[in-house]
């Protein structure tokens, strides 16, 4: 099976300090919606793991939260393509769960989901550390994108192997060449 792990804030959309907290809010970035389809389209499964501690902060209710995933699921399905799996963890940062990232239980979920023992080989795309290294404990093979928090994570230690690529489109490119 060819399947990927994305993060959402900072690869597919746009981040924000402030917290991504509405469907108004949600912003694609330029070219990340056509690059999931055409992966989508060329049989890949796109699983999509998220910090979503907004959550846990009042900033937004599950309800504000579902309608951004809808409206990025709406988004790639009107270019051809399909997201199969989005897992969230709606905890915050000091509620020490196994689920946020960089802890691996997103990943656990999504291999579970997909009835697979663990991600080895599997790319997991993250623009910081905490994606990388969450994904990292199931074998999964990481990958820095530029956007988002991108930049600043290029100025720390990034885990060996790891693969850097202006966008996810370029990330998309990358796979469909190989």
């Amino acid at each position: 099976m060819k399947l990927i792990v994305l993060d959402r804030d900072g690869v597919i959309n746009e981040d924000s300090d402030d917290f991504v907290k509405s469907v108004e809010e949600w912003t694609p970035l330029p070219g990340s919606i056509e690059a999931m389809a055409r992966l989508s389209q060329a049989g890949w499964k796109i699983a999509i793991a998220t910090n979503q501690s907004g959550l846990a902060r009042g900033l937004f209710d599950s309800h504000a939260l579902d309608a951004m995933h809808v409206k990025l699921q709406r988004l790639v399905a009107e270019q051809g393509g399909q997201v199969d799996l989005i897992v969230h963890c709606a905890h915050g940062p000091d509620d020490a769960c196994d689920c946020r990232k960089p802890s691996p239980g997103l990943f656990r979920q999504i291999a579970q989901h997909f009835d697979l023992p663990d991600l080895k080989g599997i790319p997991v795309v993250g623009d910081s550390l905490r994606d990388l290294t969450a994904g990292l404990v199931l074998g999964c093979e990481p990958y820095l994108v530029r956007t988002g928090k991108g930049e600043r994570t290029l100025q720390k230690p990034l885990p060996e192997g790891t693969l850097v690529f202006a966008d996810l489109s370029a990330v998309v490119h990358h796979l469909l060449q190989e």
